[in-house]
């Protein structure tokens, strides 16, 4: 995952005027206090099964476009998508990287109830970045087991479900994005030995050398005028003593469908793991779903406020399976699963 701050999130509460009361305490409107709605029955999220997706995909390596273990977790991701019932559609395609690498590259789709016309996207990319950069030694490659396994695991958790429960009233989209991680930046390029670009532009076509996968699906769809209700990506949910706050990009163009995860994450008690609060925005996946694909989508992503987004594991070969945690594996997916059978 590319980390770079964008931007401070834009969205502050704003404070209303308050009526002068004359010196009388508050008249009774008349009006009965909103009842909160009950959570909706969702099927049940397995943690020891989300783990084992994590396990899975760690045990083919990094998973670094143009590797073996690149195709064989792809070829992987697309059997078990299969296998729990969705209409699979794989969208190969070609990148240039930052140091002028050529990717062969697949995002991976995964849909059910394909005829209904409301539709949720859920999102997270597989791929490794090729480097351990924030590492002792930045060369090093690392297994990825919550950038980027992690996601992948728990939406392969909520495809089985998907499969194995009633049906949620509205259609459902798994997609897992190729060529996230492969970002540039020039203290990574000078880490690995390469020494500054002295010029290296974008090529045409490509807004930023992070979300291959995703600028690349954005504006080429995997069918024609697709669009969705809003949509979810994942990123880095599965360690030890997580926290995802509401990041700033998410609140720009989905503040609805992020307070709505909020809300029903405290429902199901998981306040301290999300925590009520907005930081910051992040380049990301979801950056490229919002802008190009017009989607509104929201960031399930780690904070951890003494750091700021991500922790002490990220780019670093300590992002292996002792990272994660099965039960935060299971929180993230009981509160989509609650998110999405809630629609209508």
């Amino acid at each position: 995952m590319m980390k770079k701050l964008l931007r401070f999130s834009l969205v502050f509460a704003v404070l209303a005027s308050l009526a002068l009361l004359n010196g009388c305490g508050p008249k009774d409107s008349g009006q009965k206090p909103a009842v909160e709605k009950p959570l909706v029955q969702a099927p049940p999220f397995s943690a020891d099964s989300a783990f084992q997706f994590v396990k899975d995909q760690v045990g083919f390596g990094p998973r670094i476009p143009n590797s073996p273990a690149h195709r064989k977790a792809g070829d992987y991701m697309i059997e078990q998508l299969k296998k729990f019932g969705a209409t699979v559609t794989v969208q190969a395609f070609e990148a240039t990287t930052y140091d002028g690498q050529r990717l062969a590259l697949r995002n991976i789709i995964g849909s059910y109830f394909p005829e209904r016309q409301k539709r949720i996207l859920l999102a997270a990319h597989w791929d490794t970045r090729p480097f351990a950069d924030k590492d002792e030694n930045p060369a090093a490659k690392f297994d990825g087991a919550n950038d980027g396994a992690s996601g992948v695991a728990v939406l392969l958790e909520m495809a089985r479900a998907l499969q194995a429960g009633q049906p949620p009233a509205v259609g459902v989209d798994i997609i897992f994005f190729d060529g996230e991680d492969w970002g540039h930046d020039t203290e990574t390029w000078d880490k690995i030995g390469k020494g500054k670009p002295a010029n290296f532009p974008l090529p045409p076509g490509l807004d930023s050398w992070w979300c291959l996968g995703s600028q690349h699906w954005s504006k080429n769809k995997h069918k024609p005028n697709y669009s969705a209700y809003y949509g979810i990506l994942l990123d880095m949910v599965g360690a030890k003593n997580s926290h995802f706050f509401k990041e700033g990009v998410s609140m720009q163009y989905a503040p609805a469908v992020t307070n709505k995860i909020w809300k029903t994450a405290s429902q199901l008690g998981y306040s301290s793991l999300f925590v009520n609060r907005e930081v910051a925005g992040i380049t990301d996946d979801h950056v490229f779903v919002n802008e190009i694909g017009k989607i509104p989508m929201v960031d399930i992503v780690h904070y951890d406020p003494a750091l700021g987004f991500f922790g002490d594991y990220h780019h670093r070969t300590k992002d292996n399976l002792e990272l994660i945690s099965p039960e935060t594996l299971e929180a993230v997916g009981r509160v989509l699963l609650a998110v999405i059978y809630s629609e209508e």
